[in-house]
């Protein structure tokens, strides 16, 4: 019983740990997209100019399947917490399909900008920011599916209510980040081009 007792405070307290890592992976991401978005105001201020496009439409779509793909995590949580496996399955599957394409449209929308010739390599550093930021953010993405699917597998293998509980918020802690930084990312680039 005492023994029973101790495992179950190690496993919650190594729980808290690994969580914390992940507000950790949180926070420096932010300061390096800070850092990014930094830069491409002083590299604006120095030669008067952003990058001089017009952000494919498509980049629209992709905050709007972010958008709503935040929302069906979050009702996958809930669904979680009401002890409904079936429906926190099913939003945790549509979190993971409005996911693939958000990529999709993110290569859509570098192939539209790459068909008006704003190519990676160029001279004006804004036009490489997009890139840069956009593709950064998507590996971000691609982490977060990787959540995602830890979610999902908790939920087939039936694991205790904590570790499912612990899967799914860090998912939510991760996703949410990721969908608040996009559209940040996206009213920026809009903002300054």
């Amino acid at each position: 019983m005492v023994s029973t007792i101790q495992q179950e405070e190690e496993t919650s307290i190594s729980l808290k740990s690994k969580k914390f890592v992940v507000w950790l992976f949180v926070v420096s991401s932010t300061i390096m997209f800070g850092g990014w978005t930094s830069y491409y105001l002083v590299f604006m201020a120095s030669k008067g100019k952003g990058h001089g496009l017009v952000l494919p439409e498509v980049f629209t779509y992709s905050t709007v399947v972010l958008v709503i793909s935040s929302i069906c995590l979050f009702l996958a949580a809930r669904a979680l917490k009401r002890g409904k496996a079936n429906q926190q399955r099913l939003f945790l599957w549509i979190t993971l399909v409005l996911g693939v394409i958000f990529g999709v449209l993110q290569f859509q929308g570098w192939t539209s900008l790459y068909q008006t010739g704003a190519v990676l390599v160029n001279n004006n550093a804004a036009i490489s920011m997009i890139y840069i930021i956009s593709g950064f953010h998507l590996l971000h993405i691609v982490a977060g599916l990787a959540f995602v699917i830890s979610s999902l597998l908790g939920n087939y293998n039936n694991v205790s209510q904590e570790v499912a509980e612990y899967r799914q918020d860090i998912t939510s802690i991760f996703w949410h980040f990721i969908d608040i930084l996009w559209i940040y990312l996206y009213v920026f680039l809009l903002l300054n081009s």
